[in-house]
């Protein structure tokens, strides 16, 4: 790594910025396809015009518009991902938005150890919960299919899935066994935004919810396999134990636990991914972080957990599966 590269990896966040201020104020939405002139553009979202067109001119020199003739245009792409009129609109890259003030903090974050947004998701409001959800959904839904594939469902008849937010995981699992009878465990200010979902993705008549709040609540119980995706790295190690020990006690005889998340090596820097994720938890949670394999493995040992195996992915996630005799 020569200088170049390090003032080019430090700068790299301008290009990031300029791209979510531009989705944070919805330009893209409000470009027509005959093209938009700036002053049109300024006036309808109360911008100032000449901060406007710099920021145009850049989305155009970054490739996510186009101009002519003093008129901007979005590109295919930028009107299929960005723009509100699209049904592939990406909204959960508000969520994104949302992170740069957390990680904003990240200097004092390290100085202090207190987290920048310590609040718990529950006591979030909607503006920031609904682009979450909808980031998370937004995530699963593509990685779903993939991720499942190696999970044998042989003999499951029911899955709990805790935090399942939008329930896309929950989605998957009955799609490939529509025998399955699943049930979505979350907060309850979540539970609506899991039912939107449903709604809109044609499972609110296969797919349970369950409202509750697993750090002070008992789980429901009877269940063949229990399933969590992107749980354990929001909360500390105790909590993690008390969790999975409600985990094991929701579970019926000779079922399974399937935990998918960052895990770590020994030395808790790699997956790269992981050890950058572990970050967002530091300057995003009261006590999360991505934990090593050794870490969980002692966590399901101690909930009465047997048989623990990991199956890591390309992406540096892995599933760790553990059964209840």
């Amino acid at each position: 790594m020569n200088p170049n590269k390090i003032r080019e990896f430090a700068a790299s966040f301008q290009k990031s910025r300029i791209l979510l201020s531009g989705f944070e104020l919805d330009l893209f939405t409000n470009i027509d396809e005959s093209g938009s002139s700036n002053n049109q553009i300024a006036n309808k979202l109360h911008l100032d015009e000449h901060a406007c067109e710099r920021l145009l001119n850049a989305l155009v020199s970054l490739g996510f518009l186009t101009k002519k003739n003093n008129l901007f245009f979005n590109t295919s792409d930028s009107f299929t991902y960005l723009s509100k009129k699209s049904p592939d609109y990406l909204g959960g890259l508000m969520h994104s938005n949302h992170l740069w003030n957390t990680w904003s903090n990240l200097t004092k974050v390290v100085k202090t150890g207190k987290s920048a947004n310590p609040s718990e998701i529950n006591e979030r409001g909607e503006e920031w919960l609904f682009p979450f959800i909808n980031a998370m959904h937004d995530r699963a839904k593509k990685q779903a299919p993939q991720q499942l594939t190696n999970i044998d469902l042989t003999g499951i008849k029911s899955i709990l899935d805790i935090g399942g937010g939008s329930g896309a995981y929950s989605m998957e699992f009955v799609a490939k066994e529509p025998e399955i009878k699943a049930t979505v465990f979350d907060l309850p200010n979540v539970i609506p935004i899991t039912k939107l979902f449903l709604e809109k993705e044609g499972f609110s008549k296969k797919i349970k919810t369950h409202a509750g709040d697993y750090t002070t609540d008992d789980l429901p119980k009877g269940y063949d396999l229990v399933f969590l995706s992107a749980i354990i790295h929001s909360n500390s190690l105790e909590i993690n134990r008390d969790l999975i020990s409600k985990c094991f006690n929701s579970l019926n005889e000779n079922s399974k636990i399937v935990i998918q998340d960052w895990i770590m090596n020994n030395d808790r820097t790699q997956p790269v991914s992981g050890a950058i994720f572990a970050i967002n938890m530091l300057v995003g949670t009261e006590a999360g972080d991505c934990f090593t394999e050794q870490e969980v493995s002692e966590i399901l040992t101690g909930a009465g957990f047997v048989n623990i195996s990991r199956l890591e992915f390309e992406s540096g996630l892995s599933q760790m599966t553990a059964q209840k005799i």
